[in-house]
C-alpha cells in the first residue's frame, strides 16, 4: 500500500479527523504535508472542508499545524466545485488574497483541480482574477502556468493572453514594494517560460515585446523567464539572443 492509499484509509477511519491532520501536519516547519493535504481534500466530508477553509490567520496562524486545516480546506474547494459547490470559487478567491502563503497556494491549487477535469470554469474565473488586486493576480498566474493544463491550443493561447494582460496591470502599479506586488513579480517570472514553451511561436512574440520594455521590473521578470531550462531546451538560440 502506497502512501497516498494509507492516508486515505486512516482518514476514513478517524474517529477524530481534525486532530489526525494537525498531528500528521509537518507543521511547523519548512513543508507542510502535501500528500495527505491532497487525500484530505479528496475524502473529507464537504461540511468540515468549508468550515477549515474559512479559518483565518488570527484563528490559524501561518505555519502552525491549525494554518494546514486551513489549506487542505481551501484545496478542497477544486473538488466541491466540481460536485456543484458554486460558492467554492468565492471561497477560493478569498484565499488568493490571504496573509498566509500555504493558503494562497491552496487556492491556486484547488483552481488548477477544477482545470484539470474541466477547462471553461477556468476560462471564466481567471479573467476575474486577472481584474483583481496583485494576490489575486498572482493566483491566476500560479493557477493557470501548470504545463498540465495547456495541452490544448485553446488554454495555451488563453494563458498567454492573461499573462499579457496581468503584465500589463503590473507595469502600472505605483506601489512596488508590497506583498502583493512582490508576490505577483515571482509569479510571472516563472509563469511566462510555462506559457510560451506550450505555445512557442505566439509566444515568443508575446514575450519579445515586454522584453523592449523599459521597466526594471519587467525587465527582471522576463529575464528570469528566460534562464528556465523548459525555454533553454527549446528555444535555446532565441533565449541566448534576447537575454542579457
Amino acid at each position: 500500500m502506497g502512501k497516498t492509499e494509507e492516508y486515505r484509509a486512516a482518514i476514513l477511519a478517524q474517529p477524530d479527523l481534525r486532530q489526525y491532520l494537525l498531528d500528521n501536519s509537518n507543521l511547523p516547519g519548512p513543508r507542510g504535508n502535501l500528500e495527505l493535504a491532497h487525500v484530505a481534500a479528496a475524502a473529507a466530508p464537504s461540511s468540515l472542508l468549508v468550515e477549515w477553509s474559512n479559518l483565518n490567520a488570527a484563528a490559524a496562524p501561518i505555519n502552525t499545524p491549525v494554518e494546514f486545516l486551513t489549506f487542505c480546506g481551501v484545496l478542497g474547494q477544486g473538488r466541491l466545485y466540481l460536485e456543484g459547490d458554486a460558492l467554492a470559487l468565492e471561497r477560493i478567491k478569498k484565499a488568493a488574497s490571504d496573509s498566509r502563503w500555504r493558503t494562497r497556494e491552496g487556492g491556486a491549487t484547488a483552481l488548477q483541480i477544477i482545470g484539470k477535469n474541466d477547462m471553461q470554469p477556468l476560462f471564466i474565473f481567471l479573467p476575474v482574477l486577472a481584474n483583481g488586486n496583485p494576490l489575486e493576480q498572482r493566483c491566476a498566474v500560479a493557477a493557470i502556468c501548470e504545463p498540465a493544463l495547456l495541452k490544448e491550443a485553446s488554454a495555451a493561447q488563453f494563458a498567454l493572453e492573461l499573462l499579457d494582460k496581468i503584465t500589463h496591470s503590473f507595469s502600472r502599479n505605483p506601489d512596488r514594494k508590497s506583498e502583493g506586488f512582490i508576490a505577483l513579480k515571482k509569479g510571472l517570472g516563472y509563469g511566462w517560460s510555462v506559457a510560451v514553451a506550450a505555445s512557442l511561436e505566439s509566444g515568443k512574440q508575446m514575450m519579445e515585446k515586454w522584453l523592449q520594455f523599459d521597466d526594471k521590473d519587467i525587465r527582471w521578470v522576463m529575464q528570469e523567464n528566460l534562464k528556465k531550462n523548459r525555454l533553454i531546451r527549446l528555444e535555446g538560440a532565441w533565449v541566448d539572443k534576447w537575454g542579457k
